[in-house]
């Protein structure tokens, strides 16, 4: 009997983090976040050691309507498929139903190349399009063939940085003469990693911040590793308030980096909690 009530309570305890989603799910209100516009989505790189279909039910178990994928993730348990821009049709086919039947949208696609000349960028930007992704995230400079693609589909060209890649006023830089549509996918953790203040770098990138990794750190520099939003040095009321300051519409993924499996599985929730509390104060 002892054996058995102790097998009882270790399952128990296996299911917390699982029954903590599924009760942010079900009493998750994103209202004020749809209201502003500024809507969380997840980098599914967040839950890179499960697959693809494992980090969908992960959002949707946050209350997550909207996922960003990364290219070379397993598509499922038990398959040798991966996602990305060079899916089969089953494969695509495959993501479309799983996305569908969770109740998750795909809505960027990152981080990548994307082909510079008109004809292999052309049949990225088709796929894109097939997949219903709104933003490409990506390390490639812009060019003209870009900007006219970005325009034509009306999808977004979201430049990411890493800490000593893309720094804002090099984005800027960048985009200068070129589509509204093409400009920073923020990665707010890898700014303090390279000791940038997040708030500031908003500012700077006012009317080209085109997308969101979005991160709370324990400290600034290279070992800084993510926490909890609002118990880290990023400030992340600070970063919400100014992108609606700044009329920001579109996506801030979580990308929380630090922590196994069931480490992410209790703290992802405080997130959303944390952000959900935050943007119902800023719709006031």
């Amino acid at each position: 009997m002892r054996l058995l009530s102790l097998a009882l309570v270790s399952a128990l305890l296996a299911a917390l983090p699982c029954l903590a989603a599924d009760a942010t799910a079900s009493k998750r209100d994103d209202s004020a976040s749809e209201k502003l516009g500024m809507k969380l989505s997840m980098q599914c790189w967040t839950y890179n050691q499960l697959t693809f279909f494992e980090a969908v039910d992960k959002a949707a178990g946050l209350g997550v309507k909207y996922v960003e994928m990364y290219p070379g993730q397993k598509l499922k348990p038990g398959s040798d498929a991966k996602v990305g821009k060079d899916m089969s049709d089953d494969t695509i086919a495959e993501v479309k139903k799983k996305l569908a039947e969770a109740g998750v949208k795909l809505v960027a696609y990152g981080v990548d190349g994307i082909a510079t000349d008109e004809k292999g960028a052309r049949k990225e930007f088709d796929w894109a399009k097939n997949m219903g992704i709104e933003v490409l995230v990506t390390e490639i400079t812009p060019n003209d063939v870009l900007d006219k693609l970005c325009n034509e589909y009306g999808i977004r060209m979201a430049l990411h940085n890493h800490p000593q890649s893309w720094p804002p006023d090099d984005v800027l830089k960048a985009c200068e003469g070129h589509s509204k549509l093409i400009g920073s996918c923020s990665d707010t953790g890898h700014w303090m990693r390279r000791k940038l203040v997040p708030v500031e770098q908003l500012k700077k990138l006012a009317g080209r911040v085109e997308h969101l990794h979005f991160k709370d750190l324990d400290d600034f520099g290279p070992d800084a590793h993510d926490v909890v939003w609002g118990t880290g040095k990023g400030d992340i009321k600070g970063m919400l308030e100014e992108l609606k300051h700044q009329g920001y519409k579109g996506y801030l993924s979580i990308e929380y980096e630090y922590g196994s499996v069931k480490d992410l599985d209790g703290n992802l929730p405080q997130c959303v909690e944390y952000f959900d509390k935050t943007m119902a104060e800023l719709a006031k």
